[in-house]
């Protein structure tokens, strides 16, 4: 199509001028020569505030072509195997659809004849034109192709591969290096995308499949069937980047790298363990330069916002958070260390690993390989003057008594500890031989959290809850018939799974001078949660409910991330404070 008519069809469509559109073109040339990824189609869509599916509607019904929602059909294999993966992902085509021996195909961008040339050419067979947008194109390659299939045909098609340490770690959507280095790079872009946090390589008999964990669930990514024919050399590749040995692997190795994605530095942590088909690979996924959440993005309720605030501007004392890994414990420890974070304050942390960077507070990392442990680096924190000390995690006696003793000669202390509830934080240090008048005299407030997913904000509806099941996993009596109960009801933006996001329930025990005495009495976790809940202690599950009752999150979800409290309900008390009876085991 000459360029002319291109222009007076863009025109007619936009409703604009072939003037106008001229300019737009030239504006675009220049956005292009400064670095912009945008095609043409969506920088005109966004400078005349139009919809691309507004416009690509348009579009087809000025060239007679009919439009598609990808995500309403199903792709037939017969019309993938007419079109080879590298001329699909180059030119971000998706063969549909055999009929009638003609070959049906969405494309994006009708005006590039390279491309419609190639497909004429690949299909040796009448093509019938379809037009779908870009983005749900490129869903649909991943989804029926798998992620980095191109990537795997040229490996096919290639020498064999060698391994070089690239000198630019920079990862971009359009990384065009050695195949091998180009699909390990596709497979932490696309994890990347997806809010990813954690991505595991794990060699089955037959396949080597690949899963991402997203708001704390692992989802299998589609992938394509050779990839476990390159298993060895993308392991190879991983572990050259994270600097571990190549030649080793019958041990497990520990290694990290640090990349460059889209301005942001991301620092890799990579685990390898031998298994039964060859070496299983993770990677956990950190942000480096984050944006800390302040306290009241935490989704405290107003309550425990506002005692929390208190407490750390004590001057001593310690502040436990509690919780399995991946609680989002780290998190809440930072926006507490940034709210208290001035020039009037000498803040030191000892963590393993240094997960966030925080400005203005000194900041240690743990080295065991040469002797710098938890309970090292606090006994030389002491002798240089802090104000406020962040142990990374209390994990045995000796961290646990110089945290105390820290705590007990004017320092603010913060640490962690991997205990199911807040009660048993206690018990806990009682148990690893801290005497008990120490734990009492030391222990300012216990914080207890789990990550529950939120509903996603664009297709969450209301659904309706049977009142019986309500009572029967102790959902509040009186607020059973005002609860408007939402869920996510799946769709493009929330992969079908009607949760986006994350957000942490609570459960804050102030250690108050009616609780000391239990504690000084070794009382078990179960007195002391009955007692702190007779004196306004929510426990988890109870500030799970409320986060159900604002809309933020689903029942199963809080059933899911809460235990059942089996020692409360033994003594009736949560019958008598919270209308709460026994959940089924799940």
């Amino acid at each position: 199509m000459p360029f002319s008519s291109v222009k007076e069809l863009f025109a007619r469509v936009v409703g604009t001028t072939p003037e106008e559109i001229a300019d737009l073109r030239k504006a675009w040339r220049v956005a292009t020569e400064n670095g912009s990824q945008e095609t043409l189609l969506a920088f005109i869509c966004r400078e005349r505030g139009l919809a691309e599916d507004v416009f690509l509607k348009r579009l087809a019904a000025a060239l007679n072509w009919p439009y598609l929602e990808l995500s309403k059909l199903v792709v037939e294999s017969e019309a993938r195997n007419k079109i080879s993966t590298k001329v699909a992902f180059q030119y971000s085509i998706l063969p549909l659809a055999m009929r009638d021996g003609t070959l049906q195909v969405a494309v994006s961008n009708p005006f590039d004849t390279a491309m419609l040339n190639a497909v004429r050419f690949e299909a040796r067979g009448p093509v019938q034109f379809a037009l779908a947008a870009r983005a749900d194109i490129e869903k649909a390659l991943k989804k029926y192709y798998g992620v980095g299939a191109e990537t795997l045909e040229e490996m096919d098609e290639e020498a064999p591969l060698e391994l070089e340490l690239p000198t630019d770690k920079e990862i971009t959507e359009t990384d065009q290096e050695a195949s091998v280095i180009k699909f390990v790079n596709q497979v932490i872009w696309e994890a990347y995308k997806d809010r990813a946090t954690d991505i595991h390589l794990e060699p089955q008999e037959d396949e080597l499949r690949i899963r991402y964990r997203i708001d704390g669930i692992l989802h299998q990514t589609p992938m394509p069937p050779q990839l476990k024919r390159f298993q060895s050399a993308i392991i190879s590749r991983i572990k050259v980047m994270s600097g571990m040995n190549i030649a080793e692997k019958r041990l497990p190795q520990d290694g990290r790298i640090n990349v460059r994605i889209k301005g942001e530095e991301i620092d890799i942590r990579v685990s390898t363990v031998p298994t039964v088909y060859g070496e299983s690979v993770s990677l956990r996924l950190l942000s480096r330069g984050k944006i800390f959440l302040s306290l009241d993005k935490l989704g405290f309720s107003p309550e425990d916002e506002a005692a929390i605030r208190e407490i750390i501007v004590k001057p001593h004392g310690i502040v436990l958070v509690t919780g399995p890994t991946g609680s989002g414990k780290s998190t809440t420890l930072y926006a507490m260390l940034s709210t208290i974070n001035s020039v009037h304050k000498r803040i030191i942390t000892v963590e393993e690993p240094v997960e966030y960077e925080l400005k203005g507070i000194n900041q240690i990392a743990v080295r065991p390989e040469i002797g710098l442990t938890f309970a090292v680096g606090l006994r030389h924190i002491l002798r240089q003057d802090p104000n406020v000390i962040m142990v990374g995690e209390i994990r045995d006696l000796e961290t646990a008594e110089i945290a105390i003793r820290a705590a007990l000669t004017g320092h603010l202390v913060f640490s962690t500890l991997h205990t199911n509830d807040a009660p048993s934080a206690f018990t806990r240090l009682i148990d690893m031989g801290i005497e008990p008048f120490l734990v009492a005299s030391s222990v300012e407030a216990v914080l207890a959290q789990r990550l529950v997913r939120t509903i996603c904000p664009v297709c969450k509806t209301e659904q309706k809850v049977d009142r019986d099941y309500l009572r029967k996993i102790g959902f509040p009596e009186e607020d059973i018939d005002t609860t408007r109960f939402v869920r996510g009801a799946g769709c493009e933006e929330c992969r079908q799974l009607g949760y986006q996001g994350r957000l942490a329930i609570y459960e804050l025990l102030i250690l108050t001078e009616a609780l000391r005495p239990l504690i000084l009495n070794r009382a078990a976790s179960s007195t002391i949660a009955q007692r702190a809940i007779e004196l306004g202690m929510r426990t988890l599950r109870m500030d799970g409910w409320n986060k159900v009752k604002a809309g933020i999150t689903t029942i199963e979800e809080v059933l899911r991330v809460t235990q059942i409290e089996e020692h409360l309900d033994a003594r009736g008390v949560l019958e008598k404070t919270a209308h709460w009876t026994r959940a089924p085991v799940s």
